[in-house]
């Protein structure tokens, strides 16, 4: 590493520490880049939600987010990477130099991968702000617990909204399943055994519904009212005191709008040019995981990409004179 002006220059910095930062930290240590991991305010990311991965190669057993995310973190200061609970508040990537601007300190990196993940999508009502984190929760294991034996609603039709639903009615009274279509895009496995607890009647299924309020008072939700798509005034009034939504995710991408070429929120890559495939707009900039995947959105694919900005930021520095 090299001082400029008695600041450190270092040789790679990785924002972000889900499976794509951890899994660059371990590829740009293993390169002798020493790479410095900034973690953000919810180090692991969104994976720690998780309660049960079974789908993790080579690790067949049941494990969740956090144990696996913390299996990284471990596996990345194994090899030196040195890790930094902070935020980065502003970039500036104007010059060669770049600069990244945190809450407690300044940082300037000669190469930069961007692994700032994703946040959970709300449903944009004007009911639901004021029931955050008073019966809305984007999280079952974090917040199922204090809704033991009550009944609550899950709205979503993904992976995550099955997984949540599937979780917490072990936890509930009965669990209500808001979906607006009819098929869900669930793991065929997930959808086995979410048919097995909506025969038991664990799980209460509305398809082809949309929620349209939510009800509630100052200590928290009481009603939720749903409406079937396409026809009028076809309402539901479901009583719940909990509802976790799960209809997808928001890329962490606003501090660099402006700053770097994107697309639908996503940041663009130039992959394919000059065999470097997770390169930005910019030279030395690269970008992993949930940040450019629009697509796949999956814990594996994330790690992968992770290893690829990885070694496509050393073949980067590399061109570099850094004597």
């Amino acid at each position: 590493m090299i001082y400029i002006k008695k600041k450190l220059l270092h040789k790679l910095i990785i924002i972000g520490s889900g499976p794509a930062g951890y899994t660059a930290a371990i590829y740009g240590a293993r390169a002798n880049l020493k790479p410095l991991l900034i973690t953000g305010l919810q180090k692991g990311g969104q994976l720690t939600k998780t309660d049960r991965i079974e789908n993790w190669p080579g690790r067949f057993k049941p494990v969740t987010g956090i144990e696996l995310m913390n299996d990284m973190e471990q596996h990345a200061l194994s090899l030196n990477t040195h890790i930094i609970h902070d935020q980065v508040l502003d970039v500036d990537f104007s010059s060669p130099k770049f600069k990244i601007i945190c809450e407690k300190t300044e940082y300037i990196s000669m190469s930069v991968i961007i692994a700032t993940g994703s946040s959970p999508r709300y449903l944009g009502l004007k009911s639901e702000q004021k029931f955050i984190g008073k019966g809305i929760s984007t999280c079952a294991t974090c917040d199922g617990f204090f809704y033991q034996k009550k009944e609550i609603a899950v709205v979503g039709g993904g992976n995550s909204a099955v997984e949540e639903a599937l979780y917490l009615s072990n936890i509930a009274s009965k669990v209500h399943l808001i979906h607006r279509n009819t098929v869900f895009k669930a793991d065929k496995i997930l959808i086995h055994r979410l048919n097995k607890k909506i025969k038991i009647g664990s799980i209460i299924l509305h398809t082809n519904y949309i929620i349209s309020n939510i009800i509630g008072h100052e200590t928290g939700i009481s009603k939720i009212e749903i409406t079937k798509l396409k026809k009028f005034n076809n309402k539901k009034i479901l009583s719940v005191q909990a509802l976790f939504i799960a209809i997808g995710s928001i890329p962490n991408t606003n501090i660099f709008h402006g700053k770097l070429q994107m697309e639908k929120g996503y940041i663009k890559l130039q992959s394919g040019l000059n065999n470097i495939s997770t390169q930005t707009n910019i030279p030395g900039i690269f970008a992993a995981g949930d940040v450019v995947d629009h697509l796949y959105k999956q814990a594996i694919t994330s790690s992968a990409s992770g290893c690829m900005a990885a070694l496509d930021a050393d073949r980067y520095l590399s061109t570099l004179d850094l004597i």
